[in-house]
C-alpha cells in the first residue's frame, strides 16, 4: 500500500504474487522462501484477509478493476492435523487456478469462522501471532480481527456490487452487519474494548485481567474499521491515550501490564521480557495505527503530539537522548522498549513493516493525500497553527506542485489550478508532460 502513489505496477505484481500462495482451501502461506516456495501453513487467522484489503486499497487508488480478472494458481498440501500448530513444507502447484476476485472469496469465506460471541476464532494468533495459545483449540475469539474482517467485508461488498457478484455481494453485507452486532455486544469492555477471548471464554485485554489489561490496536481499528459506535470509539481512544502512550519515555505501548507469569498462557509473546517487543513495548506498526486512528477523529492536536513522540529523529536530537535509543534516528525501529532496564531503548531498525505504516500516515493521514483513480482528494489534519504545507507531487511525466491550506471557517473547500478557480476537495490528474501550479483550500 505503501507505494501505491508512487509503483502502482510493483502493488500490482506483489498482489498477484500474493494470491498464488493461497492453499485452495482459502488460507495461505504464512511466509515462504522463494524460489522454490517452501513455507509454513499454520493456524493464523488474519493472513489470507491481507489480500482482499490490500486488493480494495489498490482499486480505489487505481480504478485497475481488470486486476481482479487476472489469474493465479493455488497451492496443495495436507490439511493440519487436530494437534498441529504449523507444517513447514514444499507445496505442489494446484492444476486450479482463479482469478484474483476468486482469491479473495476463498480468502473471505475461509475466514467465516466465529465463537461463542460471535466473533472470529483466532486460531494460532492474528496479527499478533505472539498470541498463539489464546485459541489454539479452537474456540478462542478474537476482538481486533472481528473490526479488521468487518472492514474488509464492507469493502468488499462495494466490490462484488461492481464485479457483478451480487450473491457474494449480499453476503459480506450480512456478515459484517453481524459481526457489528456482536462486536459491540461481546468486544466491549466498558471503557475499551477487548482484546480477544481465550478457548475457555476468559476475556484477554479487559479491566479484570492482571495482564493485558488494554491492547492499543482493538481501540485503532475500532475506529478504522468504522465498526464501533462514534460515543465508544472516543472513550477507546481515550483510554488508549490514559494507559497505554508513555510520555515519560516517548512511545506508545502495545498492551500494557505486559504477560509475565500470571492469568492464562497467551502463547511465546509472554517469553518476550516484559516490556519488549510486542510484550508491552512499543511495536511500531500498531503505534502508527494509533496516530490513524486520532487523524480519523480530527484530533489534530493528539496527532502532531504522538507523532512528534514515536518519529525516530526526535529520540536523537541530542546526546543524552541518542545514548538511550541507541539506534539509527534516521529509519524506523520496529519497536522501542519499555523495560525497566531498556527505557525508550530501539530495536530492528530498517523495519520496512512499520516504515511502509508511516509513510502512509505521513502521506494520506497527516497531509491528507488521497489517491482516487487519476484524482487527488485532499483530507488534511496537520496542526491548525501551521500555515500549510506544500509537496511536489509527480504523476507519471507531469509535476504538480501543490500548497494545501487548512481554513478554519464555515465554507465549502476549493483549489485553484494554473490559474483556475474550482470547488471541492479534488484535483483531476493528467500526465501531460507539464508542470502545473495548485494551491487547495479545504475548509474544515
Amino acid at each position: 500500500m505503501a507505494v501505491l502513489h508512487t509503483q502502482p505496477d510493483l502493488a500490482r505484481a506483489q498482489l498477484l504474487l500474493s494470491s498464488s500462495r493461497q492453499f485452495v482451501e482459502g488460507d495461505v502461506q504464512h511466509w515462504w522462501h522463494p524460489p522454490e516456495g517452501r513455507g509454513v501453513r499454520t493456524r493464523c487467522s488474519d493472513d489470507m484477509l491481507w489480500l482482499p484489503f490490500v486488493v480494495s486499497q489498490y482499486l480505489d487508488a487505481t480504478g485497475d478493476t481488470d486486476l481482479l480478472k487476472e489469474k493465479t494458481g493455488f497451492l496443495e498440501s495436507r490439511l493440519l492435523y487436530p494437534e498441529e500448530e504449523s507444517l513447514y513444507d514444499l507445496p505442489s502447484i494446484s492444476n486450479i487456478s482463479g482469478t484474483v476476485f476468486d482469491h479473495c472469496v476463498r480468502a473471505i469465506k475461509h475466514s467465516l469462522q466465529f465463537g461463542e460471541h460471535g466473533l472470529p476464532l483466532i486460531g494460532s494468533g492474528d496479527w499478533n501471532d505472539g498470541m498463539d495459545k489464546v485459541g489454539i483449540k479452537g474456540k478462542g475469539e478474537s476482538i481486533w480481527l472481528g473490526f479488521f474482517f468487518y472492514d474488509v467485508l464492507t469493502r468488499f461488498q462495494a466490490i462484488a456490487i461492481e464485479y457483478g457478484d451480487l450473491g457474494f455481494a449480499e453476503t459480506c453485507k450480512i456478515e459484517a452487519s453481524k459481526l457489528k452486532a456482536n462486536l459491540e455486544k461481546g468486544g466491549w469492555d466498558g471503557k475499551w474494548y477487548r482484546r480477544a477471548y481465550f478457548d475457555d471464554g476468559t476475556p484477554l485485554g479487559s479491566e479484570v485481567n492482571e495482564e493485558c489489561r488494554i491492547d492499543a490496536i482493538a481501540q485503532s481499528w475500532s475506529v478504522l474499521s468504522k465498526a464501533g459506535s462514534t460515543e465508544r470509539q472516543l472513550q477507546a481512544m481515550s483510554s488508549l491515550d490514559q494507559h497505554l502512550v508513555r510520555r515519560d519515555l516517548n512511545l506508545i505501548q502495545l498492551l500494557d501490564p505486559p504477560f509475565d507469569k500470571k492469568g492464562p498462557n497467551p502463547g511465546y509473546i509472554r517469553g518476550y521480557v516484559p516490556g519488549v517487543r510486542e510484550n508491552g513495548g512499543q511495536y511500531s506498526h500498531a503505534a502508527i495505527w494509533t496516530l490513524m486512528a486520532f487523524a480519523e477523529l480530527k484530533d489534530r492536536t493528539k496527532v502532531w503530539e504522538l507523532f512528534s513522540m514515536i518519529q525516530p529523529v526526535n529520540h536523537s536530537l541530542n546526546a543524552k537522548d541518542r545514548e538511550v535509543y541507541k539506534v539509527e534516528p534516521y529509519v524506523m525501529a520496529a519497536d522501542v522498549y519499555a523495560n525497566i532496564s531498556h527505557k525508550g531503548r530501539g530495536g530492528w531498525t530498517w523495519y520496512t513493516g512499520s516504515a511502509g505504516w508511516m509513510y502512509q500516515f505521513i502521506t494520506t493521514s497527516l497531509i491528507g493525500l488521497n489517491l482516487e483513480k487519476n484524482h487527488l482528494r485532499f483530507d488534511p489534519c496537520f496542526p491548525l497553527d501551521w500555515p500549510s504545507v506544500s509537496l511536489d507531487y509527480r504523476f507519471g511525466k507531469s509535476m504538480y506542485h501543490i500548497t494545501v491550506f487548512q481554513v478554519t471557517e464555515e465554507g465549502d473547500s476549493w483549489y485553484e489550478m494554473d490559474g483556475n478557480k474550482e470547488n471541492g476537495d479534488t484535483i483531476a490528474l493528467f500526465d501531460d508532460g507539464r508542470s502545473h501550479q495548485v494551491t487547495v483550500h479545504i475548509y474544515i
